[in-house]
């Protein structure tokens, strides 16, 4: 299972934070964290994120490290390209963000050409990324580069459309911390912001921050799409995960598609189940 870790792992270090900033955000959690990861059924990490150099270098590393000792894998870096066995089949997955430490999802020459180097590598390609602005009011995707807190955080769509043309089988997003579309492009899915999985006291959960799922896909070993589902989640308490009866993740996804993709919305069943786009 595959997740985006936006901390670091580190039990010393010294944060980016100055003494005297207040609305500097740190986050850093013990190496002790990874029996959390594993035991929740993560087996790979992205680390191309805002949060992945909260303590520098030391921590990054240290991230790196405590990953690795758990059996966990990563992906993010400038250059990584991550190549897993499921069965027969190689999957290789490739990380990217808008910042120095990472893959810089604005390159897009750049993205492809390790998405294509990935494809040589493997026979399925699943890219993530983090972009996108972040909070309620950015649910939408719309073309063209999105900024915030005077940061260029890429174009998503343009991305995703490149990462596909390229060789890419599947491209799940995330950094705005809130559910967005799904596309179906050229017969690959296109997750544009799974939301949040978990976290404690540094979310905001409330309204659309509490609503979150899980994407699930099974894909052939030519990359082509069998099936898949978004299991609906809520986020309660300080950030906890818990299934959703009320569904309230698929009839949001559902509209967000149909109003910013428009005919290239999957169809997304009561149910979660994901189904290319009728006609």
């Amino acid at each position: 299972m595959l997740g985006n870790l936006e901390t670091a792992l580190a039990d010393e270090g010294s944060a980016k934070c100055g003494a005297a900033s207040e609305s500097c955000y740190a986050f850093r959690a013990p190496t002790s964290f990874t029996r959390g990861l594993t035991s929740a059924g993560f087996t790979m990490l992205n680390l191309a994120n805002n949060h992945a150099n909260d303590y520098g270098s030391e921590g990054q590393a240290a991230t790196a490290e405590a990953l690795h000792r758990a059996g966990l894998r990563t992906t993010g870096r400038p250059g990584e390209v991550a190549v897993v066995r499921e069965g027969r089949v190689r999957v290789a997955v490739v990380g990217f963000s808008t910042y120095p430490w990472s893959q810089d999802a604005r390159d897009l020459e750049g993205a492809q050409a390790l998405v294509r180097r990935a494809a040589r590598l493997a026979d399925v390609v699943v890219v993530t990324g983090h972009l996108g602005a972040e909070g309620h009011e950015y649910s939408h995707v719309r073309r063209g580069r999105e900024l915030f807190l005077r940061e260029d955080r890429g174009d998503p769509i343009a991305f995703s459309h490149a990462v596909v043309d390229a060789g890419a089988d599947l491209v799940a997003l995330h950094g705005p911390h809130v559910l967005r579309a799904l596309e179906w492009y050229r017969g690959r899915l296109i997750a544009y912001s799974l939301g949040n999985f978990s976290g404690y006291g540094n979310l905001n959960v409330t309204g659309e921050g509490g609503v979150s799922a899980v994407l699930q896909a099974t894909l052939r070993d030519d990359g082509s799409w069998v099936e898949g589902r978004l299991a609906p989640l809520r986020l309660v308490g300080k950030g906890a995960p818990v299934a959703d009866p009320g569904r309230a993740a698929i009839a949001r996804v559902r509209s967000l598609s149909r109003s910013d993709v428009g005919r290239r919305a999957p169809h997304l069943t009561a149910s979660g189940s994901i189904l290319p786009p009728k006609g």
